[in-house]
């Protein structure tokens, strides 16, 4: 049965309690907050408003955006600004380096907008964000969550090259919904994308879903199962959330036996790692992955 002939299909008026966030606390929360705050230090964990952002610090993770905060896609479901992005900014490489260092990060997660105004399309700062990660905190591991780079393999190339411990590529949502809620993205361009990846041998794939746009339970399967023909390893798997009253709608709040369903189903299809809840985002317990 489809979890769209449920009684919860539309969104009550409110969130639901499992969706409640306790304000982050804790020793190491405080420490990185004080340093992000006294350096001024772009993370998208505060940009975000990331509801694990206390759990994540505490345990030594936080997520970088590169290339700027402009996207040249238009997706239906994020909160990023869309339009003309701003010049490269060829120095960014080391100031993302130098904010790992001075927050003294364990695991760090870098994520960009698209940028399908270069010729590139942004894989050059990638790369080059990277090797200053590694330079600069030769301690540090490292997972690059990507765009589809419009699913061209030399600029896939370049991360292959530097071999971040985890390579993710989000699908997002189910195949039905992808020109609804990804616009410009092509469902069967981001399975190749991973797939592309594991190929070239880059040891930890991994993608993510958001649930509650009106997915039925046997897409939510089979997305699952596509994933696990593309040989990803981990799968991440959320609640949607609205983040204004221009973007599409929560059509319903997934409940926490169907995430813990997901997950089981998960695990059973072979992935390494599958993080199911509501409030599990793309960098979640991100540290866990590269074991």
């Amino acid at each position: 049965m489809s979890v769209e002939t449920k009684a919860s299909v539309l969104p009550p008026k409110g969130k639901p309690k499992w969706l409640r966030v306790k304000l982050p606390t804790g020793k190491k929360y405080t420490e990185l907050r004080g340093l992000v705050d006294k350096y001024k230090l772009n993370t998208i964990c505060t940009s975000g408003s990331c509801p694990n952002m206390g759990e994540c610090w505490g345990e030594g993770t936080a997520t970088f955006m590169i290339l700027g905060n402009v996207c040249t896609r238009s997706c239906g479901f994020c909160g990023v600004k869309t339009g003309r992005p701003e010049t490269v900014a060829w120095d960014e490489p080391e100031k993302v380096a130098r904010s790992i260092k001075i927050m003294k990060i364990k695991h760090a997660v870098l994520t960009s907008v698209d940028r399908d105004d270069l010729k590139d399309m942004g894989s050059i700062i990638w790369a080059e964000t990277v090797k200053a990660v590694r330079r600069m905190n030769p301690t540090t591991t490292l997972e690059t969550l990507i765009p589809d780079f419009q699913g061209i393999e030399r600029h896939l190339d370049r991360i292959v090259e530097v071999s971040p411990e985890v390579v993710s590529h989000n699908m997002e949502t189910v195949r039905r919904l992808t020109r609804e809620v990804r616009i410009q993205a092509k469902y069967d361009r981001s399975l190749g994308v991973l797939k592309y990846l594991k190929d070239q041998g880059i040891n930890r794939t991994k993608s993510g879903i958001m649930l509650g746009l009106g997915e039925t339970e046997e897409e939510v399967i089979q997305t699952l199962h596509d994933l696990s023909a593309a040989n990803v390893d981990v799968v991440t798997i959320g609640q949607y959330l609205q983040p204004s009253k221009k973007h599409l709608p929560v059509k319903r709040f997934v409940t926490p036996a169907e995430f813990d369903r997901y997950r089981e189903i998960g695990l059973e299809l072979g992935f390494r790692h599958v993080e199911s809840g509501a409030l599990v985002r793309s960098s979640y317990k991100a540290h866990k992955h590269i074991d």
